[in-house]
């Protein structure tokens, strides 16, 4: 199974049983950006922990997922993983958080078309943000890579007045400012 059709496959999982969701990580830059090789599948979702049972029913034929896993991921991290037993293929979960910006980008999620599939994708602006949080988390070259894609690709599509607005750091303004004015992250040596 190649990483489109597991997203395609998940897609189809999640469309199906209702649960709120959001494409984000490296597909979702993807989309917007420069595609590149990728080797997990981010996922956003808003999860009731009622649901936990739709949602291990509809991943349970084809992926090694664990009830005390999802259990866990209302407590930080906010974080559970599905592996895709057919490819070995790892799926992301992360649950949605209070947090005032994972819930504006929640709130600004599209319907999209991808390959084929209806899929709540994350907006330009927001992946670029992603991105450059992340980054200031754990520094990563593809991070920034990620992010330069999305702005050269999308150029002037983008809402620069929110992309300053949650860019609320320093370092992380810096960036932007920088990836706006087309400076591309140096490669590393």
């Amino acid at each position: 199974m190649t990483e489109q059709e597991l997203l395609i496959d998940c897609l189809q999982r999640l469309n199906r049983v209702n649960i709120a969701y959001m494409l984000t990580g490296s597909m979702a830059s993807n989309y917007w950006g420069i595609p590149r090789t990728t080797h997990d599948i981010d996922f956003v979702i808003q999860l009731r922990q009622s649901s936990i049972p739709t949602l291990l029913l509809a991943f349970d034929d084809s992926f090694f997922i664990q009830e005390s896993a999802i259990e866990s991921a209302f407590r930080p991290p906010y974080q559970f993983n599905a592996i895709d037993q057919r490819s070995a293929l790892k799926v992301d979960f992360w649950m949605l958080r209070e947090d005032p910006f994972e819930q504006t980008m929640f709130g600004r999620r599209l319907l999209v078309q991808l390959f084929g599939i209806t899929a709540w994708m994350a907006t330009a602006e927001d992946v670029i943000l992603h991105k450059l949080f992340w980054n200031e988390l754990n520094p990563s070259e593809r991070q920034l890579t990620d992010a330069a894609g999305i702005v050269a690709v999308q150029e002037n599509k983008l809402d620069q007045d929110y992309l300053r607005k949650w860019a609320t750091q320093p370092s992380i303004h810096k960036r932007l400012d920088d990836l706006l004015a087309g400076c591309v992250p140096p490669k590393s040596t």
